[in-house]
């Protein structure tokens, strides 16, 4: 089994000695697919995970779907989230399964518990009951069905590797990205995923934020209108695109995986840290951001509640500090 040739991309200190590396690849890529800046193993297979929502809903938007059933863009929004299971979450994934006529039960993703505490430090209630509704894919199902709905297809095969949806969303995975190379998994949620190499990621987010064609256009702007719905409270796609203003779409995958898109430089960036560490990802992507003139200092961003730069033990006394070790390879 091939594995990426990831490189040393953050590292932690304790005292005056290296403690953690983390490993990863970084691909910059424009809209036409070319490849600007690389660190580690940009062409690398790697699995997209959540990622790849917004090219999961695209044959729905090409087939007309969002205009034939009556949707809105909070609803294509939910469509491509990875929600945090709150109460407005909740609610657009219902609104979409009854303007289609499917329940919950329709919905083969499965249940956790709302990622909203994990992102927040929250304690769930005791009480709490959770259904597959405050799965964090459960936008992503709910517009799996509505794909059905609008082709006259069973409800019940959706997440079927070789039914007509999952075969659809895999050569459309391959066209929006350019990739020549497609590997395929189960994702977490039970749907099929796609490995592609990372700058193929990079590219089909470069395609999205540009709006290469009308659909790509289309989600584009749900998701950059409704941020709060793709991602939620205290979560990194939400501050991104708040920071973006419109100008970046941002997209995380669990397992140590980002993609983000700037309208206005016609890029688009994907981040995998090897260990699926949230912390040296998030490093790493704003220190590829600064290296490309997107940002600068975050002190009072919506993204410096997110970003640890320091080690605290304890008793809140630094002791180390979390860094980047790449320079952004042109």
């Amino acid at each position: 089994m091939p594995q990426p040739n990831h490189v040393p991309i953050v590292v932690t200190t304790r005292g005056n000695l290296v403690e953690c590396v983390h490993h990863g690849s970084i691909a910059v890529v424009d809209a036409d697919g070319k490849l600007v800046a690389g660190v580690g193993d940009p062409h690398a297979l790697n699995f997209t995970r959540s990622s790849l929502k917004p090219l999961q809903v695209l044959p729905f938007v090409q087939d007309g779907g969002v205009e034939k059933l009556g949707f809105d863009s909070k609803e294509l929004a939910i469509m491509c989230a990875s929600h945090g299971g709150e109460p407005m979450h909740v609610a657009q994934v219902l609104r979409v399964l009854e303007r289609i006529d499917a329940g919950e039960r329709d919905l083969q993703c499965g249940c956790h518990v709302p990622s909203f505490y994990k992102a927040t430090g929250e304690t769930p209630p005791d009480d709490a009951h959770w259904t597959q509704l405050h799965h964090n894919c459960s936008g992503k199902h709910s517009g799996f069905l509505a794909y059905c709905r609008l082709h006259g297809l069973p409800l019940a095969g959706y997440l079927d590797p070789e039914g007509p949806l999952q075969r659809r969303i895999r050569e459309t995975v391959r066209e929006a990205s350019g990739s020549r190379e497609i590997a395929s998994g189960i994702d977490g949620c039970s749907a099929p995923n796609h490995a592609i190499p990372l700058s193929s990621l990079a590219h089909a987010f470069a395609r999205i934020a540009t709006g290469a064609t009308p659909e790509l256009g289309k989600i584009r702007h749900a998701m950059t209108s409704h941020p709060e719905l793709v991602s939620g409270t205290a979560r990194l796609d939400l501050a991104l695109m708040r920071m973006g203003g419109g100008d970046w779409v941002s997209k995380s995958g669990a397992d140590g995986v980002q993609a983000l898109g700037i309208r206005s430089k016609g890029l688009g960036i994907a981040v995998r840290a090897a260990d699926a560490s949230s912390r040296s990802l998030r490093m790493a992507l704003v220190h590829v951001m600064q290296s490309l003139g997107l940002v600068g200092d975050i002190a009072g961003t919506p993204l410096e509640p997110l970003l640890e730069t320091e080690i605290r033990n304890w008793r809140k006394t630094v002791v180390g500090e979390i860094k980047p070790v790449f320079s952004l390879g042109r």
